[in-house]
C-alpha cells in the first residue's frame, strides 16, 4: 500500500470510529432515557415478576420478593460472610422449590442480593445506600460486623430501610426504645459476656484474675463493655489495672495486644486465669496459641462472631480450654434431642447442596443465617396472610406481632415496638476430642460440643469448667 492510499485508508478509519461513537452515544441515552422513565413510574417498593430455577432446573414464574444482604466474602472475616450469605440462601432456596410463599390465591419466590462489603464500612455505607434506592429491595437481613453495623444503622433509620437479623451483638443496634427500622434476632455481646463472667466468678476465678483481647473498634468496645457491666451487676468492684489487648481489624498483628497483658501481669503479679477474647477467628487463634505457651491451664472464651468452625480449624490440635458461646441452639444433640430448627436446617442443608451442587457446611453462623431467614419470611406470610401489601412498612408490622411459638425455638420474645430482639438466650460449646470408630477402626477427631454440666442442685450449668 503506498502512501497516499495509507492516509485515505487512515482518514476512513477515524470517519468510521467517529460514527460509531455517534450512533454509541445516542444508542446509550436511549437506554438511560427508558430506563429512568420505567424506574420513574414503579411504585418505592414493589414486587416484579421474574424467574427464579427450580430443583429440576426448570424455570418457575412468578413475582419475586427481594431482600439485600452486604457480608464480607473477602478478606479476613470472609468465612462470617459466606456461611451467612449460605444459611438464608439454604432456606429461602427451600422456600423456592416448594413452591413459594403461598397467600390468598397468590404465590411469591423469594430473591437474596449479595454485595460484598470485605469488612469495612465504608463498603457497607456505598452498599446499604444502594439497597436503599433500589425500589425491590423490601429489607436486609443478615448484614455481617459491628463496625459496619456503625455506618450502615443511620443509613437504615434514614431511608427508612429494615436492618433485620444483623450478625452482631452491638448495643447500638439495640436502643431503649428500639429504633422501628432495627430488629434483631440474636443476643447481644454484652448478654454473651455477662454469661461468661459470671460462670467465671461461679468457678471461684477473680475479677481481676480475667484477662482481655478485644478488636480495637466497635465490635471489641461492645464485647469489653458487656464484660465490664457484668462484673458491676454481680457486684464485684472493677479492678484497678485490667489486663487488656488490643488488635487491629482486618489483620493478625496480635503481639502488641499480647505484650500489654504481660506488661500489665508483671505489674501487678495477678496471674490471668481465663480470657475473654472479642475477635475473630485468624487473630484469635494466633492469640491462643501465644498465650498458651505462657498460660497453659488458662481458660479462652470467646464470643459466637469468631466463628467457630474457623476457630477450631486454625487452632487444630490447640484447641484444649477453648471455649465459645452461641446465639444459636445446639447442633450436636443433647439425649438424643434438638431443637426444632435445627433439625430442619441439617435437613436443608444437605437438601440444598444435592440440588445445587453445593459444598455448604454446617455451622453455627450458617445456622444464624438459616434463622434470620426463616423468621424473616415468616414475617411476610403473615403480611400477606393480614391482607398487606408486602412493603417496608408492612414487613416491620408484621415482625412486631409474630408468634414465636412458630419459629422452631424456645423461649424466644414477643416483639412489640418497644422490644425487637427475638432471641436472649445463650449456649455454651468448647473444642474437644472425640473418638468415632469407622471400619473397625478408631479415629481421633477434634470438633465441637456443649460446655455443660451439672450443679449442686443437680440442674445443667452452662460453662461449668470442668475437663
Amino acid at each position: 500500500m503506498n502512501l497516499r492510499n495509507q492516509n485515505q485508508f487512515a482518514n476512513f478509519s477515524r470517519g468510521r470510529k467517529a460514527v460509531g461513537w455517534r450512533l454509541f452515544l445516542q444508542t446509550l441515552k436511549g437506554i438511560i432515557f427508558c430506563a429512568a422513565f420505567y424506574t420513574a413510574s414503579l411504585p418505592l417498593f414493589t414486587i416484579l415478576p421474574g424467574t427464579i430455577p427450580n430443583a429440576n432446573g426448570a424455570d418457575i414464574q412468578g413475582p419475586k420478593i427481594y431482600a439485600g444482604m452486604s457480608v464480607p466474602l473477602t478478606g479476613e472475616s470472609k468465612n462470617l460472610g459466606i456461611a451467612m450469605r449460605d444459611g438464608v440462601k439454604i432456606y429461602f432456596d427451600k422456600i423456592n422449590t416448594l413452591g413459594g410463599i403461598k397467600s390468598k390465591g397468590k404465590t411469591y419466590f423469594l430473591e437474596l442480593i449479595v454485595k460484598d462489603d470485605g469488612y469495612e464500612p465504608d463498603s457497607a455505607a456505598e452498599n446499604m445506600h444502594e439497597f436503599a434506592s433500589d425500589g425491590r429491595i423490601i429489607g436486609v437481613v443478615g448484614n455481617v460486623g459491628t463496625p459496619t453495623a456503625a455506618v450502615t444503622l443511620p443509613i437504615a433509620n434514614k431511608k427508612k430501610l429494615l436492618l433485620f437479623g444483623a450478625f452482631t451483638g452491638a448495643g447500638l443496634l439495640r436502643k431503649e426504645p428500639p429504633d422501628r427500622y432495627v430488629i434483631n434476632y440474636r443476643a447481644s455481646y454484652a448478654e454473651e459476656t455477662a454469661e461468661m463472667v459470671k460462670a467465671l466468678l461461679r468457678s471461684g476465678i477473680a475479677a481481676d484474675e480475667i484477662a482481655y483481647f478485644t478488636q480495637n473498634d466497635s465490635y471489641g468496645d461492645a464485647g469489653f463493655d458487656g464484660a465490664m457491666q457484668a462484673l458491676e451487676s454481680a457486684g464485684q468492684e472493677i479492678p484497678k489495672r485490667i489486663a487488656h489487648g488490643r488488635y487491629t481489624r482486618n489483620t493478625s498483628n496480635i503481639e502488641l495486644g499480647y505484650a500489654e497483658i504481660l506488661r500489665t501481669y508483671m505489674q501487678t503479679r495477678i496471674r490471668p486465669k481465663a480470657f475473654i477474647l472479642v475477635g475473630t477467628a485468624k487473630p484469635c487463634a494466633r492469640f491462643i496459641k501465644l498465650a498458651k505457651m505462657d498460660f497453659p491451664d488458662a481458660y479462652y472464651l470467646n464470643v459466637s462472631f469468631v466463628g467457630t468452625v474457623a476457630l477450631k480449624k486454625e487452632l487444630g490440635e490447640k484447641g484444649k480450654r477453648v471455649i465459645i458461646t452461641q446465639v444459636v441452639p445446639y447442633i450436636a444433640k443433647l439425649n438424643g434431642k434438638r431443637e426444632e430448627i435445627v433439625d430442619q436446617y441439617v435437613e436443608d442443608i444437605g437438601s440444598f447442596n444435592e440440588r445445587n451442587g453445593k459444598r455448604a457446611r454446617k455451622s453455627y453462623v450458617s445456622l444464624e443465617g438459616y434463622i434470620v431467614a426463616s423468621i424473616f419470611t415468616e414475617g411476610l406470610k403473615k403480611a400477606l396472610d393480614d391482607g398487606k401489601e408486602i412493603n417496608r412498612e408492612t414487613i416491620i408490622d408484621a415482625l412486631e406481632t409474630l408468634s414465636p411459638a412458630k419459629l422452631g425455638i424456645e423461649n424466644l420474645a414477643h416483639l412489640s415496638k418497644s422490644e425487637h430482639q427475638f432471641s436472649h438466650r445463650i449456649w455454651a460449646t468448647h473444642i474437644t476430642e472425640y473418638k468415632v470408630k469407622r471400619d473397625e477402626k478408631t479415629i481421633k477427631r477434634i470438633g465441637l460440643r456443649p460446655f455443660i454440666g451439672r450443679g449442686k442442685d443437680g440442674k445443667i450449668v452452662m460453662m461449668p469448667f470442668s475437663d
